[in-house]
């Protein structure tokens, strides 16, 4: 048995995975390609960037060549997909063992207050209606849209050349005129 580090693959795991990579034309696998899966899984286990693979893994730049020829070749689609019907052909296979963890997902700041005209509200909230039966101001909690106004637009001040502010001075509003005490006075 070869030593493995912790959350490498076992020798068991890596004779399943092993039968599911690509043999090259010119011959067998290359005599590193375990080490680079392992390094592509401490990859994505940990979130680093590719540069922060350690070296036991080889060079990150071999270890993310790898990945990459291998994930535009569908490899890794095609080794999940071996072992899921694996597992199932060994009745390893359960719906128990999945899990989303919501801890992890991160919106786009552009996804914060979704922009719905009326007439969408209006439908989607009488589709809610004839399904529950129950008129919207009766039915328990749900979360409403609420229709704003959008904000104004303000104008952009333009400043004349030679206007900028001196050293130490404040812009906009509350510019104080030379000699005034800043709030640091009091």
């Amino acid at each position: 048995m070869s030593r493995v580090a912790r959350f490498d693959v076992t020798d068991a795991e890596w004779v399943l995975i092993e039968a599911r990579l690509p043999v090259a034309a010119t011959g067998p696998l290359p005599r590193r390609v375990r080490e680079q899966f392992n390094g592509v899984l401490w990859r994505f286990r940990t979130g680093s960037g590719w540069r922060d693979v350690p070296e036991r893994y080889g060079p990150w730049s071999t270890v993310y060549s790898r990945f990459n020829a291998w994930s535009k070749a569908g490899v890794l689609q095609a080794l999940m997909d071996g072992l899921i019907a694996e597992a199932a052909a060994r009745g390893l296979v359960g719906l128990e063992l999945v899990s989303v963890d919501s801890t992890v997902v991160r919106a786009h700041h552009e996804s914060a207050g979704l922009a719905v005209a009326g007439e969408t509200l209006d439908a989607l909230e009488q589709a809610l209606t004839e399904e529950k039966g129950v008129p919207l101001p009766e039915q328990g909690p749900v979360w409403r849209v609420m229709r704003r106004r959008p904000h104004p637009v303000r104008a952009t001040q333009r400043r004349r050349a030679g206007s900028g502010l001196r050293h130490g001075a404040v812009a906009g509003h509350g510019r104080r005129p030379p000699g005034s005490a800043g709030p640091e006075a009091d």
